[in-house]
């Protein structure tokens, strides 16, 4: 085959999947394109770790194993439970799930919080909802309560580089104050068994 004739069909795919792109989504949103792509995870389960955090921050090491598993989905709710390896207790803390709920105007989070014996936690369900247009690859959440304590935005930022990364963390106005990175490259083969007090 000659180079012509590969650059010419390379083109012709190309062109196909942006028409396809374009033409299934005419009328989505950005918050509604989000949500479709954390939900093309759904039922996998991928390895992460801690990026940043600030100075005097102890809930992670940095050397543990967090595992973000998209563990239940439907057309207008994603449960994504967040487990943290405890090293030395070779154990996992599998106390948080994060639910983001898509509404007619935007995104929802909340951080279900529970104990061992599935019964809430003191601090859960805290969260927000969607701010600005934000993209098909990152939404910001803001938290009404911290952002009035403290006089300027504080919320969550959570961003997909398709089959690259996902990216969980807090924001302090525009910049990241704690931070996860999971790899997208290649699910886990045995996912984690359910967050505690879920079935």
């Amino acid at each position: 085959m000659t180079k012509t004739y590969i650059m010419t069909k390379l083109l012709i795919l190309i062109s196909s999947l942006l028409l396809v792109s374009c033409s299934s989504t005419p009328d989505k949103k950005s918050f509604e394109l989000f949500y479709d792509a954390l939900a093309e995870h759904c039922g996998n389960a991928y390895p992460g770790g801690l990026t940043l955090e600030p100075e005097g921050d102890e809930m992670l090491t940095g050397t543990e194993m967090l595992i973000v598993h998209f563990r239940e989905c439907d057309d207008d709710k994603i449960l994504a439970p967040f487990h943290i390896e405890l090293e030395e207790e070779e154990d996992w803390d599998r106390s948080r799930t994060w639910i983001f709920t898509k509404h007619d105007d935007g995104l929802e989070i909340r951080h279900d919080h529970r104990y061992r014996d599935g019964t809430e936690d003191d601090f859960t369900m805290y969260g927000g909802f969607s701010v600005g247009e934000g993209s098909a690859l990152r939404q910001e959440f803001k938290s009404v309560e911290r952002s009035e304590e403290m006089g300027h935005f504080r919320g969550w930022r959570i961003e997909i580089e398709p089959g690259i990364r996902y990216t969980y963390g807090t924001i302090r106005d525009t910049t990241w104050s704690w931070r996860v990175d999971f790899d997208l490259t290649e699910p886990l083969e045995n996912v984690p068994p359910a967050p505690w007090g879920h079935m």
